[in-house]
């Protein structure tokens, strides 16, 4: 299956479904296909493999994204 084919499959996905879809893939191959953040600086990437890290192993000390996103919807009107 190409590309183009699987572009095609996900046209009529629901946004969600798109978005889910497409982290999965970053995910799963970011890495691999070297996909990094070129304005981020080494430190930054450390940083961040570090809280990655770090919620990995503690899953549950974090914020759901949904409240994240509430609360900067409710304190600034996103």
């Amino acid at each position: 299956m190409s590309a183009t084919d699987l572009i095609e499959q996900m046209r009529p996905m629901a946004t969600e479904e798109k978005r889910a879809f497409v982290e999965r893939v970053w995910e799963e191959y970011g890495a691999e296909l070297g996909w990094v953040d070129p304005d981020l600086t080494p430190e930054q990437i450390t940083e961040l493999d570090r809280r990655l890290a770090d919620f990995e192993k503690n899953p549950h000390d974090g914020i759901p994204w949904e409240q994240v996103k509430a609360e900067m919807k409710q304190r600034f009107g996103w």
